[in-house]
């Protein structure tokens, strides 16, 4: 059975929800770059989730393909926008980044698919 991106970043949340009691001054000081970094400026929001979209798609990371697609349907990413960030993503990173292109495919139909995600055995 495919992998679920749902269940990955459930899992990877519940893993930094132990990060914040842990290391709580590290994650309140990443949590304040991410929110200066992802802020509305000369770049949209969501122009902004793409690009970070496609350095996890370039850094082969199924938890940031999850939760910057994730944020993507949220601001009202279209397919045309995610399809054309992918294609960029193969073009600079060849084939080991088509293969994650196509993961963030998965990722946005099952984000954007009204079916529960499959559990995986583990």
């Amino acid at each position: 059975m495919s992998k679920s991106f749902t269940l990955i970043t459930h899992d990877v949340s519940k893993a930094l929800g132990t990060l914040r009691n842990d290391i709580p001054e590290t994650m309140l000081g990443f949590n304040a770059m991410a929110k200066a970094a992802l802020a509305p400026g000369a770049l949209s929001a969501l122009d902004k989730e793409l690009i970070a979209l496609a350095i996890g798609v370039s850094s082969r990371c199924d938890a940031c393909i999850g939760f910057h697609v994730r944020a993507l349907i949220r601001l009202g990413v279209s397919r045309e926008q995610l399809m054309e960030t992918l294609a960029v993503c193969t073009y600079m990173g060849g084939g080991p980044s088509l293969m994650h292109a196509a993961e963030a495919v998965r990722a946005y139909e099952e984000m954007t698919s009204d079916k529960p995600p499959q559990v995986n055995a583990r």
